[in-house]
């Protein structure tokens, strides 16, 4: 394939980024090892869960950022089911808990 569907899918969520500027940092990764889920993403903030999202698709660009506006406004990263978009109510793969942080 001349453009792997991951590489399709962060296209078009930086076209939507630079369309519409907002808080969110976009870290391409070679793999995150969900081959069998589809297009993945890892939504993550310090002190927050870190969500594995699969199944997704260039189509799915703008509401998995709706669904990043909601995780960033959460206190400890939970989007509840019924603030998802519809499209990405099969895209839970996975959550990790935050990491701590060392006393300084």
């Amino acid at each position: 394939m001349e453009t792997p569907p991951g590489a399709q899918l962060l296209d078009r969520l930086q076209t939507v980024l630079d369309a519409s500027p907002q808080p969110i940092t976009l870290r391409p990764v070679a793999c995150l090892a969900a081959c069998d889920r589809g297009c993945t993403a890892a939504i993550a903030m310090p002190g927050r869960w870190t969500w594995l999202l699969g199944h997704l698709g260039p189509e799915k660009a703008e509401d998995l950022l709706a669904y990043a506006k909601f995780y960033a406004a959460s206190a400890k990263g939970t989007v509840m089911p019924s603030r998802r978009p519809a499209s990405l109510s099969d895209m839970i793969l996975g959550r990790v808990p935050a990491a701590e942080q060392e006393p300084s």
